[in-house]
């Protein structure tokens, strides 16, 4: 991926990652849309950083995403990176059948958002040069995080998409990055104020430095994040496992 000069949009760009990445990426020199559900966080975003586009867009809609595409090809026609961002992580207990719906939403959004934006967008990207989808899943689709199984599966769902997406657009010219974050300060799991988890400008810096050093990489994959993306490769499944289940 080139780091400059494209027309980008991400999805669940109000907040942490995504927003993140919406203001590195503006900074560098690239046109950005950010698309969340929120109009009155786009507003904020839009007016506070100017340059910066909005679409109010809801992945677990799938009339919202077929109106979103409809929307960009007409004011965005050079769009050439779509970052599949959108995502929730939330606690459940198995045990419990009120976190069923939990779990469904998971899936609704985390899952089949993500794929159903790539069916939507994919005709947009086709033929464009420097043409990107990228795919924000997760260090736990390597190895679970319990008080979260279905975010983790999902993660672990987008991982195998990835790979058979970028097997089937291989000579298309379309180019797959899939982002592994670790854990990483922000909302999602209440993880802002966690000691544990990665500040979320290092981690923006870390992972963009890499994407520059490699533009041709097939997964971003910060320090961090390599020791659970490597622990069935080096062996260490069983004990990673392990001590994520102390996650509480």
């Amino acid at each position: 991926m080139k780091m400059t000069g494209n027309t980008i949009l991400i999805t669940g760009g109000t907040s942490g990652i995504g927003l993140g990445l919406a203001l590195r990426l503006h900074e560098a020199g690239n046109k950005v849309i950010v698309a969340g559900r929120r109009k009155e966080l786009l507003d904020e975003i839009t007016t506070a950083h100017p340059g910066i586009a909005a679409l109010v867009l809801d992945v677990a809609d799938p009339a919202s995403i077929i109106r979103a595409a409809e929307t960009v090809a007409a004011a965005h026609p050079d769009l050439n990176v779509l970052v599949n961002n959108a995502g929730i992580m939330l606690r459940e207990n198995l045990l419990d059948p009120a976190s069923l719906p939990v779990a469904e939403d998971h899936v609704a959004i985390n899952l089949l958002g993500t794929i159903r934006m790539t069916y939507a967008f994919l005709p947009l990207l086709a033929g464009k040069d420097d043409a990107v989808v990228m795919n924000v899943t997760s260090a736990m689709g390597f190895v679970p995080l319990a008080v979260t199984p279905t975010y983790s599966a999902t993660k672990a769902a987008l991982h195998a998409f990835c790979e058979s997406l970028r097997v089937q657009l291989a000579d298309s010219g379309v180019q797959v990055i899939e982002v592994i974050p670790p854990a990483v300060r922000t909302t999602l799991l209440g993880q802002q104020d966690d000691e544990r988890s990665m500040p979320l400008e290092d981690y923006l810096t870390e992972a963009l430095d890499l994407l520059r050093e490699r533009p041709d990489t097939r997964e971003v994959v910060v320090e961090r994040a390599r020791f659970f993306r490597d622990a069935t490769a080096n062996g260490t499944y069983d004990d990673v496992l392990a001590m994520l289940s102390n996650f509480r």
